[in-house]
């Protein structure tokens, strides 16, 4: 299944270098390292069926290439030199500058950032720019009493700035020169020669699109424009609405500048009255039923607008009292003497403004005010601004309502894209128009191949043939059955018949030749335990399992009510997993059927050290490069909290095989690190003679599990890294994985390569003419590639629902030696080593099980700041300093397991 969330899975940025470059503390004396820099491409692959694609790239012509963009550093102050520390007031002022000084500004356009940077073609007239320029303020107001309600001071402001006319707001702008950036830097990265310009250049053009789309009324979320049409928008429940937009950038390629356009989802939250989002948000059905406390920190920063004067305000918080208690001063309009007087905010509204309020007065008020002096606003007149982003996690609900009402067929995609880019009218931009940029109207066609699915071997020496990317067990054994025995069933569910589903799984077990036993028994939860915490509940279910079974059960059948969420599964595999080394499977059965139970066995099974499918070429041996010598693949990925806890900690898994020459069968390392931090900081650890790392772990597993043979080449899958920080994969984590070797053995030279696994990207392929996605088993490596770097974008698996995502592979580092063909078809077969299911997968399995291990060890330590409100608003330090709770390991008895299946 793909999820098609655009922007939400995008990276955090880079963390700062020193936080990955800690552990290098390499012997003083040493030379200076000489860094790596990406591999060049060695050629094209030819091998597979051609097939014409076309792919939502389109051509870009530049035309004045021996122009210069000039950077100037934006400095925006208020009039009594404070800094502007509101976001979104830049774009305004900057508007109104370029209206007001175009003499002086020799009538140039600006390419803004929205921040601190601003772009011109050719140099501004001088080298430091001061101006002053005054803006109508919309979100000031017209009754300048201060500390009453409707009192609609703008943010930022004090007393003597609103004795002026109340509408405006002076601001001094600074721009000074920063950078000069030549044009031709993209011309030269289309002919492969990349210059430190090259990505600075690109930039500039991205910024020109996201101001012409800001210029609109749009939402920007990186390089994604939301525009405010409700046709855009679908309801996920919770006050949370999708909201399609799209993605817009620019490419450098073979086949030269493109611009890349995708459809593209964020969530911001449900526009209208406020009472009807915290209605929806606490699912409730009654004002009364609100849970303020959450509410607030709901609403904490949302923009609304306030009736009947229509103001645009920012919610600071809410009031102590109900609106009906809820006091301030107000100062009588026209007297200096200091005559005022206290009343209630309902009744200054309902008796001094004649305002009817139907519902608020015994609601907590709306304060739009500053930290010293609230201004308060009665609920029901305040009304949520649209295209306000909501940052929170979603629930599994809204998750999955999201992806399924944002995908889109491939045929749909392809024409609300040409419609897109009809319609945003990119040739009006005058700056596009200054650069000579235009823009085609049409895909750009591309060449792809289908490489053949790799064969697959069965039990009995079966071969099993795969269709479409598919395959199924029907009628066949599987290649190494493990039995299962000296087990039990464990059942937390009240509803489920655990008697069938035993009969049924053993009888099933049998046809694929797993040897079921009867198990030992069948433990029921005690029902006065259901409302227990789920510690105590697991606490207590083992108690009961060691007093009754006669030793320790090999493996244990875990029955939970709920599928998604079980606040059991966490600590259940912990204490299986961590403090006993009890292989264990969850189960939450809804519709119990062949297809379901096969699927229940095939986790079982490699859990318990069996196979379930093997590569002809692995049993063979007989894969080019990697069968001739002990090769060992890595699969390594970082986790992060999701959005709305961002001070969960990071989780770092390392894959690795095992058993070499098979390419099958992995184990897994799991560590913490700090909170969105995405270089891994425990690969190598060094600790006087010893090392903590996951490296070492991996590299010791491989020679127990290989006769005793050390890796003579090193494989490594890293997933999740944007280009940016590809340098730092290359120059920090591979140094600290080739260090991890040298520790081990000063003398042991392996040869490595490096290849990074990319989903979060917006490339996708068509096929002109049909409504199907592409075949599992497309590979594309030309026209829309890198230009000099050795990337390629592969579909192994068959798109089901929604366009497929291909991934993009890039090899940074290849002392192995692969041709295109050998690496491309590599690739492809470890997308059809993944156990859990009979399918080829999407990308390849070591980094889909660096996934699955994360994910499974994160549920072990509930991190108690889980919740939203515990944000650590605290002094945050940088990524990479702070101490992170750690990981428990896991009991030796399963560590080198699968248990992650």
């Amino acid at each position: 299944m793909e999820s098609h969330n655009g922007e939400a899975d995008d990276l955090p940025p880079p963390p700062p270098m020193a936080a990955g470059v800690e552990p290098l503390k390499a012997d003083e004396t040493k030379a200076p390292l000489k860094l790596r820099s990406p591999v060049q491409r060695n050629g094209f692959g030819r091998k597979g069926q051609q097939i014409k694609l076309i792919t939502n790239h389109f051509k870009v012509s530049l035309m004045n290439a021996a122009d210069y963009f000039y950077h100037y550093y934006v400095n925006l102050k208020y009039d009594d030199d404070t800094p502007v520390d509101r976001k979104g007031s830049g774009r305004k002022v900057i508007e109104k500058l370029q209206q007001t000084y175009a003499a002086e500004l020799a009538n140039k356009d600006f390419a803004y950032d929205g921040e601190k940077s601003l772009f011109t073609v050719g140099a501004l007239p001088q080298v430091k720019n001061e101006f002053t320029v005054v803006v109508d303020d919309v979100s000031t107001g017209k009754t300048p009493a201060n500390g009453s309600p409707g009192n609609d001071s703008p943010p930022g402001s004090d007393r003597k700035r609103i004795r002026r006319p109340y509408n405006t707001k002076t601001y001094k702008v600074e721009l000074s020169f920063a950078a000069k950036i030549p044009m031709s830097a993209i011309s030269q990265a289309l002919r492969g020669q990349e210059s430190e310009h090259t990505q600075e250049a690109i930039r500039v053009i991205d910024i020109i699109l996201r101001q012409h789309s800001a210029k609109q009324g749009c939402l920007l979320v990186r390089q994604s424009f939301f525009h405010n049409n409700p046709s855009n928008f679908v309801d996920l429940g919770g006050g949370v609405v999708g909201c399609r937009g799209f993605h817009s950038s620019f490419r450098a390629t073979q086949s030269g500048l493109s611009l890349n356009i995708d459809v593209s989802t964020t969530m911001i939250v449900k526009p209208g009255p406020v009472i009807d989002f915290l209605l929806a948000n606490q699912k409730v059905s009654d004002p009364s039923m609100i849970d303020w406390a959450k509410a607030k920190r709901a609403l904490k920063n949302l923009r609304i607008k306030t009736s009947p004067a229509n103001q645009e305000q920012k919610i600071v918080g809410l009031s102590d009292r109900p609106c009906r208690e809820q006091l301030f001063t107000l100062k009588r309009k026209n007297c200096n003497d200091g005559d005022s007087e206290e009343i209630t905010v309902f009744d200054y509204f309902v008796k001094n403004r004649a305002i009817v309020l139907q519902y608020s007065g015994d609601l907590p008020c709306i304060n739009v005010g500053k930290p010293k002096r609230p201004t308060y606003f009665p609920v029901e007149l305040c009304s949520l601004l649209p295209l306000q982003r909501y940052t929170k996690a979603l629930s599994t609900l809204q998750r999955s309502s999201l992806v399924e009402k944002s995908r889109q067929k491939p045929q749909e995609r392809m024409s609300v894209l040409s419609d897109v880019l009809q319609r945003s009218n990119y040739d009006s931009e005058p700056l596009l128009k200054a650069c000579g940029i235009t823009i085609a109207r049409s895909f750009t066609e591309v060449d792809g191949r289908v490489l053949q699915p790799p064969k697959l071997k069965a039990g009995n020496g079966e071969d099993i043939f795969t269709r479409n990317g598919r395959w199924n067990f029907n009628n066949k054994r599987l290649i190494r059955a493990s039995s299962v025995e000296k087990w039990a069933v464990v059942n937390f569910s009240a509803r489920c018949n655990v008697r069938d589903l035993v009969r049924d799984l053993i009888k099933c077990g049998g046809m694929k030749g797993i040897m079921v036993e009867a198990p030992f028994d069948v433990f029921d939860e005690n029902p006065s335990m259901r409302r227990s915490p789920a510690v105590r509940r697991v606490e207590d279910m083992f108690e009961q399992v060691k007093t009754k079974l006669p030793g320790a059960p090999k493996f244990l059948l875990c029955v939970l009510a709920e599928r998604k969420n079980s606040d059991i599964y966490g600590p259940w595999k912990k204490k299986c997993l961590a403090e006993f080394g009890i292989v264990t499977q969850c189960v939450a059965p809804t519709r119990v059927n062949d297809q379901y139970l096969t699927n229940v066995l095939l986790k079982i099974n490699a859990k318990l050290g069996g196979m379930n499918s093997l590569l002809q070429i692995e049993t063979s041996p007989a894969i080019p490069l990697v069968s001739k010598v002990p090769t060992i693949i890595l699969g390594m990925d970082v986790s992060h909290g999701s959005p709305g806890h961002s001070d969960v900690p990071s989780i770092a898994a390392v894959v690795s095989s095992r058993e070499w020459p098979l390419i099958s069968k992995y184990r897994a390392s799991v560590r913490t690190q700090s909170p969105k931090m995405e270089m891994m900081d425990s690969l190598f650890k060094p600790r006087e003679t010893e090392d903590d790392g996951l490296i070492r772990e991996c590299l010791i597993d491989f020679y127990t599990s290989s006769g005793k043979r050390k890796p003579d080449q090193v494989i490594i899958f890293r997933d999740g890294v944007s280009e940016s920080q590809f340098n730092q994969v290359l120059n920090i984590e591979l140094q600290q994985i080739i260090e991890a070797c040298k520790f081990l053995d000063e003398k042991w030279n392996p040869k490595f390569t490096l290849i990074i696994a990319q989903k979060n990207h917006h490339t996708k392929f068509f096929i002109p003419g049909k409504p199907d996605n592409v075949p599992p088993g497309t590979v594309v490596d030309n026209k829309v590639c890198h230009p000099r770097n050795f990337d390629f974008y592969m579909c192994s698996h068959a798109g089901m629902i929604g366009t497929t995502r291909p991934t993009h592979y890039h090899i940074l580092h290849d002392e192995i030696g692969f041709n295109p063909d050998d690496l491309q078809e590599l690739v492809h077969s470890l997308s059809y080593v993944y156990q859990r299911s009979t399918t080829a997968i999407s990308v390849v399995a070591p980094i889909c099980y660096a996934h699955l291990a994360a994910a499974q060890v994160g549920q072990f330590i509930k991190f108690d700041d889980m919740s939203e409100t515990s944000s650590s608003h605290g002094g945050h330090t940088s990524a990479g300093s702070v101490p992170v709770q750690e990981l428990p390991r896991l009991h030796e008895k399963v560590r080198s397991s699968m248990f992650f299946c």
